[in-house]
């Protein structure tokens, strides 16, 4: 019989991302939006919709794992500036936004969230970011 309490991603980040890696806390997931190098983490404990609702050992993690991935992110794309938030308002499950922002991107310096329409990878560029965001974690 299958545990009600487990994790179970929410629909709406499933249909918008794709895994990259699976931590010891959080699955890191790309969202599917070629318009920036945009990467979630999504901590794998149900029912949780705020930080402050994980466990302390658990915040550690999440603060641990957030800060290697803001390094892979910092080391593979070189930003203006690295968004880091928790926001949830049409996504209530707790995921942590990490998106990586240049001086000339679409929405720059305004936030991503409600500027035009996300352009989802194609086939080869998707693998290739993948590729490169694997590899970047990989090495911290």
């Amino acid at each position: 019989m299958d545990d009600p309490y487990a994790f179970q991603l929410d629909p709406q980040l499933e249909a918008d991302t794709v895994l990259i890696a699976d931590w010891h806390l959080c699955q890191v997931r790309l969202m599917n939006d070629s318009r920036y190098p945009w990467v979630i983490l999504v901590p794998k404990v149900p029912g949780v919709e705020e930080i402050h609702q994980l466990a302390d050992e658990q915040q550690q993690l999440l603060l641990g794992e957030s800060v290697r991935l803001s390094k892979a992110l910092e080391q593979l794309f070189a930003p203006h500036k690295l968004n880091v938030a928790a926001l949830g308002n049409m996504v209530r499950q707790l995921h942590i936004h990490h998106i990586v922002r240049f001086n000339d991107d679409f929405a720059f310096p305004r936030p991503v969230w409600g500027v035009g329409d996300a352009v989802p990878y194609e086939s080869a560029s998707l693998e290739e970011t993948l590729n490169g965001l694997q590899i970047a974690l990989e090495l911290l």
